[in-house]
């Protein structure tokens, strides 16, 4: 495994296990537990994904030294206050089954993000948080929150893969010590991701698949990846990505495929943030996420 050094101090794993779409519980767990066994040590969930619970039971069930684990939540838009923010952090403790939480991010930046920041530090501070972050906050979002809160953002997961490489936000990140985590890094299989002709041929050079390449390439960049899967020969495989590096020519083949456009999600359009309303109405009365 490699680690980044975030700007509190601590040491995360370039590579983790992403569990949205996990919905079923048994399932979850499950994936979670093959995971811990292939040696996978970061586990990124959500108050929004319904499943922090069955993480935690799987987290337990390994039996791993805490301090081997890295675990992230994020705060679901409900939450997105400074009481809210603060109330849903021992709900989430609580479902984890855990004292501390290594990361918590902010999921999106819609309603009062502001007050739910202000909480998240202050949990920081008294150390139940170890690093605190957010999610989804293009450039402008992400110098806002810095220019007016004490605690810079530890990381920021932003979609981004080999389509959407994200540059010139990465530049930004990393200029306010910032460490870019990538969601959906295969591009969830959009726009022939999986047979893509350059990542194949690269992936050829080395025995890997494209998937492969594509991690590796991030991981090389300097960019947090946390491929989700459910099968169990595609966790070993995505696991299997620190035993070989791409070279220049690589690097330069894979970087021409950026569009520099998103492919999933983009925050900045007004049905995306009301799609965000209409998913909160919908889980109003689930305990497993508010």
């Amino acid at each position: 495994m490699e680690y980044t050094t975030l700007n509190t101090g601590a040491k995360m794993p370039y590579l983790g296990l992403g569990v949205f779409q996990l919905a079923d519980l048994a399932e979850c767990e499950r994936v979670v537990d093959e995971a811990l066994a292939v040696g996978y040590r970061l586990i990124d969930t959500a108050q929004g994904y319904g499943n922090e619970r069955a993480v935690g039971k799987a987290i337990r069930a390994a039996g791993l030294p805490r301090a081997e684990l890295f675990v992230t939540t994020k705060v679901w838009v409900a939450n997105n206050s400074y009481e809210g923010a603060k109330a849903s952090i021992g709900r989430s403790l609580e479902r984890l089954g855990l004292d501390y939480l290594d990361l918590l991010l902010i999921h999106h930046p819609f309603s009062d993000y502001y007050g739910a920041y202000r909480a998240l530090q202050e949990a920081f501070h008294a150390g139940t948080l170890r690093a605190i972050g957010v999610s989804n906050f293009y450039p402008d979002h992400l110098a806002d929150l810095v220019a007016f809160n004490e605690v810079v953002p530890a990381v920021n997961q932003v979609e981004t893969h080999v389509f959407c490489q994200q540059r010139a936000a990465k530049a930004q990140m990393e200029a306010l010590g910032v460490q870019i985590e990538a969601w959906a890094p295969f591009a969830e299989g959009r726009d022939g991701f999986f047979g893509n002709p350059t990542l194949a041929a690269v992936g050829a050079k080395y025995a890997k698949t494209p998937a492969q390449v594509a991690l590796r390439f991030l991981i090389q960049s300097g960019v947090v990846v946390i491929p989700k899967t459910a099968h169990p020969a595609r966790l070993a495989e995505n696991f299997a990505v620190f035993d070989f590096a791409l070279d220049a020519d690589d690097l330069a083949a894979i970087s021409a495929l950026d569009t520099g456009q998103r492919l999933l999600m983009n925050h900045y359009d007004p049905a995306t943030v009301q799609r965000f309303k209409r998913l909160v109405e919908e889980r109003k009365d689930n305990p497993e996420i508010n």
